[in-house]
This record gives C-alpha cells, sequence and structure tokens, in this order.
C-alpha cells in the first residue's frame, strides 16, 4: 500500500460540512497546496481552504492532534500525517515522493499561514527545486491580523518573527532594526513580554508607539496599545499574561528637516573642498534632501 494512501472517502465524493450540509470538494491538481488555518475563531477558515483540505490526496500538518479538531468540525475525514521541524528531514522527502506519485498535498500549520516561522518553509523549497507547483490558499495571519488592529501605520511593515531569548541579543536586534521607516511586528512569549518592553522602550525610545496583541480572535483577546513606556509599565506591574502574543512597533519619528540657513551653511562649506555636484551629493547624504534641490541652491549661492 501506499505510504500515503488515504483512508478518506474516494476521491471525486470527498466532502465537508458546512451549516450541516455536506458539500463535495472537486479533486485538485497535483500541487503542493499552503493552506491558512485559524489562529484562535475555528470561524475563520476559507470555503477554500476546506475544500482543499478535504479533496487533497495527502494532508500534512505540525501536530495532528490540533488539525483533528479544525478536520472534525468541518467533518473532514481526511487523514492527516505529522510533518513537523523535529522529522522534516524525513518526511519531506516522502512528501515530494507523493508529489512526484502524482498526488496532492496540502500543508497546514497549527494556526495561521504555513512558512511563516515555521518548517513548512524546506518542504515549499524542496518542492519547487522538484519542479512542482506551489500553491498559496491564503487566509488567517496573526502579523496581519495584529497590524491592522494596532492603529500604527501599515503603509510599511516588515514581520521580524521570533525575537531571542536573550537580553543582549533581544537588544542587538531593535537596535539594527530602529531605523527601518516601517511598522515592525514580532512573535513574543507571554512570560518574556514585560522584560522585551522595557528593552523595546530603552532600545528604541519611550515615546516610540506600540501595541501588544495578545489571544488575537479568541475569547480573551487583549489590544492594548501605546507609547513603548505606558505598555512596559504596564506589563511589568503584575498583570497576569497569558496566550499568544504579536508585538507590534511603530516607525520610528521622521527627523525634523533642517534650517535653510544650515544647510546653506554645509553647502558652502563643502563647496571649498569639492566640485559642485560632488558637494551637493554629499549634502543630500547628510540632510536627507534632493540632490537635485541641493545642487541648484549651491549654484545659487554661488551666483550671488
Amino acid at each position: 500500500m501506499d505510504e500515503f494512501e488515504s483512508d478518506a472517502i474516494p476521491t471525486g465524493t470527498r466532502t465537508y460540512r458546512l451549516h450541516n450540509h455536506q458539500v463535495a470538494a472537486r479533486p485538485l491538481e497535483v500541487a503542493l497546496y499552503l493552506v491558512a488555518t485559524p489562529i484562535g475563531n475555528l470561524s475563520d477558515i476559507t470555503l477554500r481552504a476546506l475544500e482543499t483540505l478535504a479533496g487533497a490526496d495527502v494532508l500534512a500538518c505540525e501536530d495532528t492532534r490540533v488539525t483533528r479538531v479544525l478536520l472534525d468540525r468541518y467533518g473532514i475525514v481526511n487523514r492527516p500525517y505529522a510533518y513537523h521541524e523535529h522529522n522534516a528531514n524525513e518526511v519531506g522527502p516522502r512528501l515530494i515522493a507523493a508529489l512526484d506519485a502524482g498526488k496532492s498535498v496540502a500543508l497546514v500549520s497549527d494556526a495561521g499561514t504555513p512558512l511563516v516561522s515555521d518548517p513548512g518553509f524546506r518542504l515549499g523549497q524542496l518542492a519547487i527545486e522538484a519542479g512542482h507547483r506551489v500553491v498559496p490558499i491564503p487566509g488567517a495571519s496573526a502579523p496581519l491580523a495584529a497590524l491592522v488592529a494596532s492603529g500604527l501605520p501599515n503603509d510599511a511593515f516588515m514581520f521580524a518573527g521570533f525575537l531571542p531569548g536573550k537580553e543582549k541579543a533581544k537588544r542587538d536586534r531593535f537596535s539594527a532594526l530602529a531605523d527601518i521607516p516601517a511598522t515592525l511586528m514580532f512573535f513574543e512569549s507571554p512570560h518574556r513580554i514585560a522584560a522585551t518592553l522595557i528593552t523595546a522602550r530603552d532600545t528604541l525610545g519611550e515615546n516610540r508607539r506600540g501595541a501588544v496583541c495578545r489571544e488575537l480572535t479568541k475569547t480573551f483577546e487583549e489590544i492594548r496599545r501605546g507609547p513603548l513606556s505606558e505598555l512596559a509599565d504596564y506589563f511589568n506591574d503584575g498583570h497576569t499574561i497569558k496566550g499568544e502574543i504579536v508585538l507590534v512597533i511603530g516607525p520610528p519619528d521622521a527627523p525634523e528637516p533642517p534650517e535653510e540657513a544650515d544647510v546653506d551653511a554645509l553647502l558652502q562649506t563643502l563647496a571649498q573642498t569639492m566640485p559642485t555636484a560632488k558637494a551637493a551629493t554629499e549634502a543630500a547624504r547628510q540632510t536627507g534632501l534632493a540632490r537635485k534641490d541641493l545642487y541648484q541652491r549651491l549654484l545659487d549661492l554661488k551666483a550671488q
């Protein structure tokens, strides 16, 4: 028998349950399907995800017990196989072999979107290298849910994964990201968030805005917003903290534009030892102003 022979209903009659109605899942083309699953509220699953979970020839997941809860909720009898960081080197090639044999393979993480801070990244690489299609089935994502609920700028953002556990490494991480002009998002554990907020405050500045998003989409969802100093005080004041956390930190404030007199003085100083074009380039680097405008300003100064 094939190693990943499914004991589900025969292909073509596989189903999922939706509001007490059985819905037939269409057969899937051969591909690796990366299926986003709810991050807490099981109602956040998409119809396309349900059809993919029901119709896949092989269903791989981090923890079969966690995935079984979702499958049972929607009447899906597909059997999940474990694929996680401890068995990825062994199971990954076997999942690729299933693709080579013409089977469709669906991958889910315990919650959220596969490949985001989990070992599915390696499986995706293997599938691409083997020439197979990789198909995203989008849905719930904890970082994006936290971002939109944080009230912080979202025109540019960066998900930076899990923060280091050790203090110095965490401080170095914050320092390396301090000047990035984007909202930052991190995963953090509840027993470290209080100390992490102190490190963030001391490294990034007490007035920098942030949000601690806890238990997103779940019964005890909490989103606490404010300057890092206020967040650090609150979470270090003896509050019991439980559940999964996304820490969101807003971008640094834009620097104040330099005074016109200071810009003129800089241009004139640079022009004493540099050609006009080079002086404008160096002034642009130091001030952040447009080189073209500085070049014209220096010409005007020389003409006076």
